[in-house]
């Protein structure tokens, strides 16, 4: 398997150059990044037992496929080894409830409170979520639902004081056992806000101001992991209640003259319609730490990257596992971007039948992990003032994914 994964490293390295892709900065970088992960967890799929012309159909197909092709091929990809996480959670959490009903653990509790995002920002939640039945499970901690996990597939997360040289590295995230290239380690969890909700955001429009737990896909969708923290030690309802506790205010002296004006003329949005915010989620889920991941110190290399997921809401027995919520609900909503704002354009052009997904963010494996700490290339804008500690993996690639 060393030699395959040799081969595709070169190929990763020779595609990225590849003139089919687009010219446009972004979305250079947008194909490219697909097409790594096309490659890397196409591998991973193979398994030990893959031959070499296996490989090499791999790699083949990734110069020739479309992006488009690509993409849907890495969500295949995904999605199979997330399904089979899923799946061997709910048979250490809920076991033997599939093949014999009777001996579910306990009887289904009744949630019911006001939503905390409802005190945030200043509505209710929707009746039938506050009053949500949720399936007991066994009483394991979530310590306890970690090991079983590595006992599963090899390895699972640790949170705990980063190994990197400087007062702001914190908390890191480490991989404890062993991953395969390509394989899914986090999933980042947290609130999901569309272009449409960005005002929604809590301290916008300096939302970065006082929250280091922002994460943004290509397609310009927010995650907010503050408030899922460390999760939690039950299977309950989780409507982002900790949003409550976000300081919107930017430290004193942090603002400029520009940074002034803009708070005056635009302020955050108060929600005061009923909203369908809460899910019971698996607060316990030991892949849900995908925020605790480091940018790398200089003179190392990320050993994990960002893939976009957008999980289908048609799998409902996988549901509790994806550690997320869209703020707003999950009704698609059509924009349109001018510079730097988006505006709503319109109803959704989503068709009968076509499935709604949750657009999400997990962290694939770039090369074979054991023991170690995950770093993360946070591609932070050149054109903007970087953090001191930050030092640029590859400056033509934040320059890109800015552009």
């Amino acid at each position: 398997m060393a030699f395959l994964f040799n081969k595709f490293q070169e190929a990763v390295k020779t595609l990225a150059k590849n003139p089919m892709f687009a010219r446009d900065p972004r979305h250079l970088q947008f194909e490219a990044d697909v097409n790594r992960l096309f490659l890397y967890t196409s591998y991973y799929r193979l398994g030990k037992n893959a031959e070499e012309k296996d490989a090499e159909e791999i790699i083949d197909l990734a110069g020739k496929a479309s992006v488009a092709e690509q993409q849907n091929q890495v969500q295949e990809n995904v999605h199979y080894q997330l399904t089979n996480m899923c799946r061997a959670m709910d048979g250490i959490l809920r076991p033997d409830v599939t093949n014999d009903p009777s001996k579910d653990p306990s009887e289904t509790h009744s949630y019911s409170r006001r939503s905390g995002l409802s005190f945030a920002v200043g509505g209710a939640a929707s009746a039938n979520k506050q009053s949500a039945a949720i399936p007991a499970t066994r009483p394991i901690t979530r310590a306890e639902l970690s090991n079983k996990f590595r006992d599963h597939f090899g390895y699972t997360l640790d949170i705990r004081p980063s190994g990197i040289p400087h007062k702001d590295a914190g908390q890191g995230l480490f991989l404890s056992g062993e991953a395969n290239v390509g394989a899914v380690l986090a999933i980042y969890p947290g609130v999901i806000y569309s272009p449409a909700y960005y005002r929604y955001i809590p301290g916008y429009p300096r939302i970065d101001a006082c929250n280091n737990y922002l994460i943004t896909r290509y397609d310009g969708t927010i995650i907010d992991a503050k408030p899922w923290s460390l999760g939690g030690e039950a299977r309950e309802l989780w409507d982002g209640s900790c949003l409550v506790g976000h300081n919107a205010v930017p430290p004193k002296g942090s603002e400029n003259n520009s940074d002034r004006v803009w708070r005056m003329l635009s302020k955050p949005l108060e929600k005061n319609m009923r909203e369908n915010f809460g899910e019971v989620l698996e607060r316990r889920n030991p892949l849900a730490f995908g925020h605790f991941a480091n940018h790398p110190p200089k003179g190392s290399s990320p050993n994990v990257m960002i893939c976009p997921y957008d999980f289908p809401l048609s799998e409902k027995d996988m549901r509790v596992y994806i550690p997320n919520i869209t703020f707003g609900g999950e009704e698609p909503i059509k924009m349109k971007r001018f510079g730097s704002f988006y505006f709503k354009s319109g109803s959704s052009d989503n068709q009968a039948g076509d499935s709604l997904v949750l657009k999400t963010l997990i962290l694939v494996s770039t090369r074979s992990i054991r023991d170690e700490e995950l770093f993360l290339n946070y591609r932070y804008s050149n054109s903007k003032r970087r953090p001191e500690w930050y030092s640029p993996v590859d400056e033509e690639e934040d320059k890109r994914r800015w552009s």
